[in-house]
């Protein structure tokens, strides 16, 4: 059964992601990296659940996600666009998705970096972020979410690379075999990757040639 809960806050990230605040249901919990079905309570859209993934602390008195809104089409997340403080959303249980299995390179594209913003705040807050790193591709800067954080707090360990602009500060191309050649020098550590189906079983495939054990390697199945 799903739980009915109001939005508390909603904050821009980017020109289209935004991060939403909503009420915790009593007793509600979820490992970072988990997600949940979620819905818009009205006659409409109730039965239309897409997947979003947590961003905020499992202890946290509220639950956050970061929502890419695709303009291009009239579906959930253009609606979620639109949508106020007060609003009602639907959400289901936690469930799977990517689950941290200790230190290593974590590799997103696009919206896909959303597991990894809860990953980390749980690991800044331990106090063990130190060690892990970041590669984030996205078509422009503009479209980079939670860049000036990421940058802060993984340092050099944050790399960003752009394939539709040169932008100074981040790398130009893709995460290919030649980037991951350039800033990997251990391939036995684990690997976390999230982004579009075609870019995950492309990486997944080069980072299993450099010498990545399949096991270490975690993606959304």
């Amino acid at each position: 059964m799903p739980f009915t809960v109001k939005i508390l806050d909603i904050k821009p990230l980017t020109h289209d992601v935004n991060q939403f605040k909503v009420e915790k249901p009593k007793g509600y919990s979820f490992i970072p990296g988990q997600a949940t079905e979620v819905a818009i309570n009205t006659e409409k859209w109730k039965d239309e659940l897409r997947p979003f993934t947590f961003t905020s602390l499992p202890e946290s008195d509220f639950l956050e996600f970061v929502i890419k809104s695709y303009k291009d089409h009239d579906g959930v997340t253009n609606q979620l666009d639109n949508m106020k403080v007060g609003d009602e959303l639907l959400i289901d249980e936690s469930w799977g998705a990517i689950k941290y299995n200790g230190k290593g390179v974590f590799i997103a594209g696009g919206a896909g970096v959303t597991p990894f913003i809860g990953i980390f705040n749980l690991l800044q807050e331990k106090g063990e972020l130190e060690g892990n790193k970041l590669f984030f591709a996205n078509k422009t800067k503009k479209d980079v979410i939670l860049e000036d954080h990421f940058r802060e707090v993984l340092g050099d360990n944050f790399v960003s690379i752009l394939d539709e602009e040169e932008a100074s500060g981040h790398e130009s191309g893709r995460i290919d075999e030649e980037f991951l050649k350039k800033h990997v020098s251990d391939f036995s550590q684990h690997f976390y990757v999230c982004g579009p189906d075609p870019m995950v079983k492309a990486i997944s495939e080069t980072l299993e040639k450099l010498g990545a054990k399949p096991d270490a390697i975690t993606f959304e199945k």
